[in-house]
């Protein structure tokens, strides 16, 4: 489809499963040069679409020499990066690849440019919302202080707030909620199977945000697995996966497409300042095709999450680059590889 749009001289820069599988995201791009030769009868089909970009050499065969050895080394800068995070080969072949077709000379901005291109970047709402948020992942993921962050941060926000646990079976797990929803004079409900959590749900229609905790699911166990997609299927609600950094990138990728069979669609990262290496996590949003939400690293539950996006993803990849230029930043946003498709 990519060479009947644009021609022979396209090249596919990267691919990512989405919708849980069901689809398929692609990034291509071409030479401007080459772009004449394709079919002059080419047409974007409203389910695929392909970028129609490039990099023109220069004219002068010593700057595009230059330019060609910048691009190389910024190249080999973000394959070590990528090594010693730990990301999949697949994954890092995408960034790489993506990152290369942007053509600049800084590895830094580089990566910018690709994450924006490769990943989709979603904050947790900060307003009145009108689905329940639910936060499910593995035991010891973090979902119970990732709900005490945002319950916090929503009252700080002057929101009114419900918070819900279905944790109610693990010793201590009402009792290390509750502690944080007392602090913050918000009552605590208890949940304990889903049509109770329905019930609650209407209860507490008339709050700002209603946010659901749910017990920790094992995603190779069928039993955990059904148990929580009852609970999503409750009532209209919008499950998060709290995904720990740090974890083994394989083992993350297949948690997340066994949490993404379930409808869900976008991950928090928890404990990043527990870790220095993040492979995980950019192995579970490649294979689980989901979104990055906010993202935890510190243990303090006022002001415990930041809302992650292209820049601050690749400065928690680099963490060497502390400041970049906003004139570069914008140099990466004006790209001509701008777009990508999906079918």
């Amino acid at each position: 489809m990519v060479r009947e749009t644009l021609g022979e001289d396209a090249v596919i820069v990267a691919t990512r499963e989405e919708r849980g599988g069901r689809g398929v995201n692609v990034t291509a791009a071409i030479d401007p040069d080459s772009y004449s030769a394709a079919p002059s009868d080419a047409r974007f089909d409203p389910a695929f679409e392909v970028s129609r970009s490039g990099r023109a050499a220069s004219e002068d065969n010593w700057l595009q020499y230059d330019d060609e050895q910048d691009e190389f080394a910024a190249a080999e800068e973000l394959t070590d990066v990528m090594l010693r995070h730990g990301v999949p080969e697949d994954v890092m072949d995408n960034i790489i690849s993506c990152a290369t077709v942007v053509g600049l000379d800084s590895a830094h901005i580089s990566l910018v440019a690709a994450l924006e291109h490769l990943f989709h970047f979603r904050p947790l709402p900060q307003k009145p919302h009108k689905k329940a948020i639910m936060m499910v992942g593995a035991p010891g993921s973090g979902k119970t202080l990732a709900v005490a962050k945002m319950a916090a941060r929503s009252v700080m926000n002057d929101l009114s707030v419900g918070v819900i646990t279905c944790d109610t079976v693990r010793a201590g797990g009402v009792e290390q909620l509750g502690a944080f929803t007392n602090l913050l004079k918000t009552d605590l409900r208890q949940a304990n199977s889903p049509q109770n959590l329905a019930y609650i749900i209407d209860e507490l229609s008339d709050r700002d945000q209603i946010i659901i905790d749910t017990a920790g699911a094992n995603p190779f166990n069928t039993e955990d697995i059904k148990t929580l997609a009852k609970l999503i299927n409750a009532a209209d609600v919008e499950p998060y996966l709290t995904v720990q950094a740090g974890i083994d990138s394989e083992e993350s990728g297949e948690m997340a497409r066994c949490f993404a069979a379930l409808g869900v669609h976008t991950i928090i990262p928890t404990r990043i300042d527990l870790t220095r290496r993040l492979g995980g996590l950019l192995a579970a949003a490649h294979h689980g095709s989901m979104s990055f939400a906010d993202a935890s690293n510190t243990p303090k539950v006022a002001n415990g999450l930041f809302s992650l996006n292209p820049q601050n993803l690749a400065r928690l990849l680099m963490p060497s680059v502390q400041n970049t230029r906003t004139s570069a930043v914008d140099s990466a946003h004006n790209t001509p590889l701008r777009k990508t498709g999906s079918h």
